[in-house]
């Protein structure tokens, strides 16, 4: 059973600093006040330039990272430049103020009856598995003796993000889909040739990634004894699930359809929930909430 989660609350964060990490990707450091919420791994934010009218929406970004220091919170966003919106973003300086909604949604599942942890990253898709890794397997100590291999990838080697925050904690595999680090060809295929490594019953995979990654997964993991979370990519307005923009398919029991606000029921979803044959097209708009 998931978490319930404190409530959102609307605060205002001073960048500290926001690199360009990678070719049109940046790490977004906001300092925030302290009575800020404390985010659990799989959750985001809703931000938006406080000083401009536009672009009117906010957008979404996963959880990075997240500390208090000094009695303030300090927040990380990784994202890619995808539109008007990360495009702004990526121009901020230190100093400047943005409009952050969080945190929200619900998060990952901590699992502490597997032996096998798998993640499954696609490009940005990577800050929430990070942030599950380092906030939910690394830091609690009962969790220190399950086996965690992260599988990471991207379309270039320069695209391979966070491998700082990765390589020493787990068993790195990367994959590129040019062959220029790792792997030649997709995350997912790279994993299909591995899963038989891995108890099928003792084994929790979690994924982030672009739709087609997840409906790739999807039909890679077949063994019903298999766990598997993803979180879930969807473009969103208000971030609260008042205004039902970004409703996914998902199934019950039955076998019968419904949908599903990914903003407040998700991002995080159990892989069998979701409706596959019914997920839109990848669009190339990143990977991740974006």
């Amino acid at each position: 059973m998931k978490t319930a989660y404190k409530d959102p609350s609307m605060s205002i964060g001073e960048v500290i600093a926001n690199p360009e990490i990678a070719p049109d990707h940046f790490l977004l450091t906001l300092s925030l006040p302290s009575d800020f919420a404390t985010p659990q791994p799989g959750q985001f934010v809703m931000i938006r330039d406080s000083a401009q009218a536009e672009p009117l929406l906010p957008r979404p970004l996963s959880v990075y990272g997240f500390c208090r220091v000094g009695g303030r919170a300090i927040l990380d966003l990784l994202y890619r430049v995808t539109g008007r919106g990360t495009s702004l973003f990526s121009r901020m300086k230190p100093g400047a103020l943005l409009t952050v909604l969080g945190p929200l949604g619900r998060g990952f599942t901590l699992q502490r009856d597997v032996r096998n942890v798998v993640f499954l990253a696609g490009g940005v898709g990577v800050a929430p598995l990070t942030f599950l890794l380092h906030e939910g397997y690394l830091r609690d100590t009962s969790l220190q003796r399950i086996q965690i291999t992260a599988y990471v990838g991207a379309k270039t080697a320069e695209l391979l993000l966070s491998l700082d925050r990765v390589q020493n904690f787990c068993n790195l595999r990367t994959a590129t889909d040019d062959g220029s680090a790792g792997y030649h060809g997709l995350v997912t295929d790279f994993l299909r040739y591995e899963l038989g490594d891995y108890e099928p019953h003792v084994t929790m995979v979690y994924a982030c990634g672009p739709v087609a990654m997840i409906r790739s997964l999807g039909f890679i993991i077949q063994e019903p004894t298999i766990r598997c979370e993803v979180s879930l990519e969807e473009r969103m307005a208000c971030g609260i699930g008042a205004c039902l923009g970004c409703a996914v398919a998902v199934k019950d029991g039955q076998g019968k359809t419904s949908y599903r606000r990914v903003c407040h029921d998700g991002p995080v979803f159990d892989l069998r929930q979701i409706a596959l044959n019914t997920c839109p097209e990848e669009q190339d708009k990143g990977y991740g909430i974006q």
